[in-house]
């Protein structure tokens, strides 16, 4: 019997796909209490209507922010957003996933707020060890201030996909064999957060927040993680359920009608991406933008 040499990474990724085949947990957000944690903002961020209903807000003191309590590893997480509405300029409301640390994996959503008429950056990067600045910017084809929509993250060992109502705006793919670090062995949480970053956050920083209209809230319902849920106990594996059934994000790709309507996003509402910017870099870009 031959034997083949391994890095501890390739183990782990072993070890966490084999676990994925026979284990899956669904997180249901019907109640913000039992799923979410408000971590920062000194009563700035509020759960409400008897746990449906999660609002962070921003003043010129503070923001506010919160987390997942359970941590992930790969999954499909959902959550619906109605973001700030009016003169929201000079404001960052970030849904995005982390695993923390100095080498950290991360999937963001950013939205740069505007002037009242004008519309939201949304703003999308994804990390693996540390290593970001997959910068893609879009507009949306609609108001995401006048009613909930649903922002939602497709992270499976091949592919990571960003969507808004079932609409992919960017697939970001597992290259590895090109030498592309992808997000697949560290567990990630949820985190939202609504700050002030005026120096930076509308026409890079031309337009300054308007302190008299805050509080500038954002609000959240119907969290739900379709998703590989992380054991905190000591020595467990990685993956722990009592359902043994696959559950479809582990394989799930986009069909030709997404592919589709991903062209679309991309051929009307994107408005920068890293692929495209020869000023940033001049010598070639990166081998992701050629595959």
């Amino acid at each position: 019997m031959g034997f083949f040499p391994c890095s501890k990474n390739s183990l782990l990724l072993l070890f966490t796909t084999i676990l994925l085949l026979t284990s899956s947990t669904a997180v249901s957000g019907s109640n913000h209490f039992e799923n979410l944690d408000i971590t920062w903002g000194e009563g700035r961020g509020k759960i409400l209507e008897n746990g449906e209903l999660l609002t962070l807000s921003l003043d010129n003191y503070s923001g506010s922010g919160f987390q997942s309590k359970k941590a992930f590893l790969f999954g499909k997480i959902d959550m619906q957003l109605k973001l700030v509405p009016g003169n929201s300029a000079g404001t960052v409301t970030a849904l995005y996933l982390s695993s923390g640390g100095l080498n950290h994996d991360e999937i963001d959503f950013e939205f740069l707020g505007n002037l009242s008429g004008e519309p939201y950056t949304v703003h999308t990067n994804v990390y693996a060890q540390g290593q970001g600045e997959r910068e893609q910017q879009f507009h949306l084809w609609f108001d995401p201030t006048a009613d909930f929509h649903t922002y939602s993250v497709l992270w499976n060992p091949q592919t990571i996909v960003f969507s808004v109502d079932n609409t992919p705006l960017r697939e970001f793919k597992n290259l590895e064999k090109l030498g592309v670090p992808f997000p697949n062995t560290q567990p990630m949480k949820l985190y939202s957060s609504i700050w002030n970053a005026d120096q930076w956050a509308t026409r890079g920083g031309l337009i300054k927040t308007d302190w008299t209209q805050a509080p500038f809230v954002a609000s959240y319902r119907n969290f739900n993680a379709d998703a590989c849920v992380v054991s905190d106990a000591p020595g467990a594996a990685y993956c722990t359920s009592s359902e043994a059934d696959i559950t479809p994000w582990e394989s799930q790709k986009l069909d030709i009608i997404s592919e589709e309507k991903l062209k679309w996003v991309q051929s009307n509402y994107m408005i920068y991406n890293y692929c495209n910017d020869v000023h940033r870099y001049p010598q070639g870009f990166p081998p992701e933008c050629y595959a």
